[in-house]
């Protein structure tokens, strides 16, 4: 027999308590004799008392069977918006095999994009799937979901570096980690971490997510090419919300244009595209670039016509400063071809110059395509502030019987 079996309802009026549609409740008893008590958000017994944009509170007053107007329990329902569905092209970009299963392959549609999912109908699995650059929400048994694309960050995350501060499987056991070439999600229980309360006396759960970048190092120099995140998303007993999107991508520009004065007038200037076919002036920079972009830079003898000069770069490199002396130094050329310490996917790409361009003394040039990357702090691997500049050191050649003024560099695939 249910011990809790009148409630009151919007009228402050006790009613008796029993499965009902019309009015939207139901009741239940689990096998530790305690009751269970359903009820629709619009139903007889729900009283609203406040409402805002992220959450509504309501009450459902239950009374003991047989008081008189003594409150047994009031319980406090807290309610999560649905969340929009993905837009469909955000949907469709997201591969078969890249999907990361957001509900299982029996739930509806409604629910699949009630929690900001995508749908397909005619999958044969994985039909509810993550397709937004972040999903997170907080589930009625108290866990945390979290998916994220690698998409968030331009460039695109290393999702296997992602991960949840404060969060580990020795001390969570209950932690699910799951990826694909594209999201990577967690699932964990609130209990994982430690509650903070807040004014309105709810308990509120909050946990970081991060994305370090990968470094290399060469003598006293470290460079990355990697986007940096940082990602907060907080729960609370009386609400479910999502703190503002924290996203930090950390992006320097191009070098500025540096001319070498001498006998010969060298000048280095970067195009804007890979064609070389227009290049950027005084007032283009500085020349924002993401991490990875490509930079291309080209070098050349001006105001000569002697066709038997060859331009041959020696050493090319980078500094955070315009002095070419100071340090941090990251080579870009060494010995007239790409630095071979440098990340083998992001190696500096010689582009080769022929008269089919276009050009009337095509050995007057010399062209090289180099990944965008920014100085990081040695110690703390945290990126340093300021631009980056590329420097070369140059010569001119005149071919002979004992010189023939030419570089071979071993081609490595990018």
């Amino acid at each position: 027999m249910y011990e809790l079996t009148v409630i009151l309802d919007k009228n402050g009026k006790p009613q008796y308590l029993h499965n009902d549609s019309t009015c939207g409740t139901w009741i239940g008893q689990k096998p530790d004799g305690s009751l269970v008590v359903g009820s629709t958000l619009n139903g007889c017994y729900i009283r609203e008392e406040s409402q805002d944009m992220d959450f509504r509170r309501v009450d459902l007053v239950l009374l003991s069977d047989g008081s008189v107007g003594d409150i047994n329990c009031i319980d406090n329902v807290s309610l999560s918006i649905a969340m929009d569905a993905p837009s469909q092209s955000d949907c469709a970009s997201v591969l078969p095999a890249d999907r990361l299963q957001c509900g299982n392959d029996s739930v509806s549609r409604e629910l699949c994009e009630g929690l900001g999912c995508c749908f397909s109908q005619n999958a044969l699995a994985r039909r509810c799937y993550y397709g937004k650059k972040l999903t997170a929400y907080c589930t009625a048994d108290n866990n945390m979901v979290v998916a994220i694309s690698k998409d968030i960050t331009m460039p695109s995350l290393i999702l296997d570096s992602v991960k949840v501060l404060g969060v580990d499987s020795n001390s969570c056991t209950s932690l699910m980690v799951a990826t694909t070439a594209s999201f990577i999600g967690f699932q964990f229980p609130l209990s994982c971490g430690r509650a903070n309360e807040a004014v309105d006396a709810s308990m509120v759960y909050e946990y970081t997510f991060v994305a370090t970048n990968r470094v290399i190092t060469w003598q006293s120099a470290s460079v990355t090419r990697d986007s940096a995140m940082r990602v907060t998303v907080s729960c609370s007993f009386l609400r479910t919300g999502i703190v503002p999107l924290q996203v930090e991508v950390f992006t320097l520009p191009p070098p500025l244009p540096v001319s070498t004065m001498g006998p010969l007038t060298l000048e280095m200037r970067i195009a804007e595209g890979v064609q070389y076919s227009s290049y950027y002036a005084d007032e283009d920079y500085p020349i924002l670039r993401v991490l990875r972009d490509p930079v291309h830079v080209e070098v050349r003898i001006l105001q000569r016509t002697d066709p038997s000069l060859v331009l041959i770069l020696n050493d090319c490199w980078a500094t955070n400063s315009p002095e070419p002396t100071n340090f941090p130094q990251w080579p870009i050329l060494s010995n007239s071809c790409p630095f071979a310490g440098d990340n083998v996917n992001y190696l500096t790409e010689l582009v080769p110059v022929t008269f089919s361009q276009g050009i009337t003394f095509p050995t007057y040039y010399s062209r090289f395509i180099v990944s965008t990357f920014t100085f990081v702090d040695s110690n703390t691997q945290t990126a340093l502030g300021g631009s980056v500049f590329f420097h070369c050191s140059a010569s001119v050649c005149v071919p002979s019987a004992s010189e023939t003024c030419s570089v071979n560099c071993q081609r490595k695939s990018r």
